[in-house]
């Protein structure tokens, strides 16, 4: 069972940008499709972005499409949430998850979550 490691959080201003890291343990990474969420004080977790185990395939959340980029490199096991023009309203805990049903979008259809990273947008 792989097992994922999110860093990159902190606090930017309105309008700044952060990268997050996905560093995932085991040898079948390249194998898993995998996403991103987030999770807001009082909020449910959602959906962000998703990718495709080659990384050829891209999915986003409306509220990031856009402002946010996720990619991977298989080589070192790790994915990536670029994340640009930031908003107040993005400020959440960021999570990363091994995809487990082609299209979902449901927290309930990923698993193997990371901690959590998080991130803070001042206005």
């Amino acid at each position: 069972q792989v097992q994922l490691v999110e860093s990159g959080g902190g606090l930017v201003q309105a309008g700044g940008s952060l990268r997050l890291s996905c560093a995932a343990s085991g040898r079948t990474f390249s194998t898993y499709a995998m996403g991103w969420f987030r999770q807001a004080p009082g909020k449910e977790r959602e959906f962000v972005s998703a990718i495709s185990r080659s990384g050829g395939t891209t999915y986003y959340a409306d509220s990031v499409k856009g402002r946010f980029t996720i990619s991977r490199d298989n080589a070192k096991k790790t994915m990536y949430l670029q994340m640009n023009s930031l908003k107040p309203e993005d400020t959440a805990v960021y999570y990363c998850a091994v995809r487990l049903r082609v299209g979902a979008t449901s927290s309930a259809d990923f698993g193997s979550w990371g901690q959590g990273t998080q991130v803070t947008v001042s206005s």
